[in-house]
């Protein structure tokens, strides 16, 4: 059954692949980027199921006029899908306060900003979907993603939580934690290196600044087969709460829980019982 999308950061990388197969399976979509024009040409021009729309994730006025706009020439949004990001890279002391916040209200308080301007049509609608991309650094820290991680985490609890506010709205929620994969999120236009220069970091800073400049573009994941497996999911009337993308992210966010459960176990002796005492 064809769907109408919303699909932020739709002018290259993954959102451009999602944008493309959404077109190529009849579905209408909503292409949300800073410049349409942009999006028009990843997109192969003008077409009768497609919006090219601008949208700033980080404005909420964008994100409001952008929902507008697709109910304006559709009539409704089946399925948002929050995929617009970038990436601070660094040591947490070498990442500044400025940059520490700019990444967590572009992948925090972004998603956001595009949910809360959707919610009222899908409520209206009583029916709808909204699919987050989250990330590995979402489950599982990682090293040199402090800033990237802390917002990641952030839209995990963010989305986990969301599930039970929309339920009775029949809205379904969905997290998407991928692996590493060929997205462009490590192009220069998505990347920003931290600020601040320490000494003691300066040696590890380099090394690993030129092994991630090195990844760009070799990731092992195909962002054309991840498009293909988040339509599917979208196509679903029940599709999952947590969707974990490609064999690394699986292999990590198993060990992941693993380590959770004997963490849990280990902490029974001193920390189940801590409940006051009654009067």
């Amino acid at each position: 059954m064809s769907k109408v999308f919303l699909i932020t950061g739709a002018g290259r990388g993954l959102g451009a692949d999602l944008a493309r197969q959404a077109l190529e399976a009849g579905h209408q979509v909503v292409a949300a980027g800073r410049r349409p024009e942009r999006v028009l040409e990843a997109l192969g021009g003008e077409q009768g199921n497609l919006l090219a729309t601008a949208l700033d994730i980080t404005d909420p006025a964008t994100a409001q006029n952008a929902v507008q706009a697709a109910v304006d020439r559709f009539g409704r949004i089946d399925v948002l899908i929050n995929n617009a990001a970038n990436f601070y890279a660094g040591y947490f002391e070498e990442i500044s306060d400025a940059q520490m916040r700019a990444q967590i209200e572009t992948n925090l308080f972004g998603p956001m900003n595009v949910t809360r301007a959707v919610l009222p049509v899908m409520r209206a609608q009583h029916d709808g979907h909204v699919i987050t991309i989250s990330s590995l650094a979402g489950a599982v820290g990682l090293e040199f993603c402090v800033a990237y991680a802390a917002a990641k985490f952030g839209v995990e609890g963010f989305m986990e939580s969301l599930r039970y506010d929309v339920e009775p709205y029949n809205i379904r929620t969905t997290i998407v934690e991928p692996g590493f994969f060929r997205t462009e999120l490590l192009v220069d236009a998505s990347t920003t290196w931290a600020e601040l220069s320490i000494d003691d970091y300066a040696e590890r800073t380099a090394a690993t600044k030129k092994q991630w400049q090195a990844m760009n573009g070799q990731q092992a994941g195909d962002p054309a087969k991840l498009a293909a497996a988040l339509l599917t999911l979208a196509g679903r009337q029940q599709p999952p709460t947590r969707f974990v993308a490609g064999s690394d992210a699986i292999d990590a966010v198993a060990a992941k829980a693993r380590e959770l459960l004997a963490q849990a176990d280990a902490s029974r002796a001193l920390g189940a019982d801590l409940a006051h005492a009654a009067a």
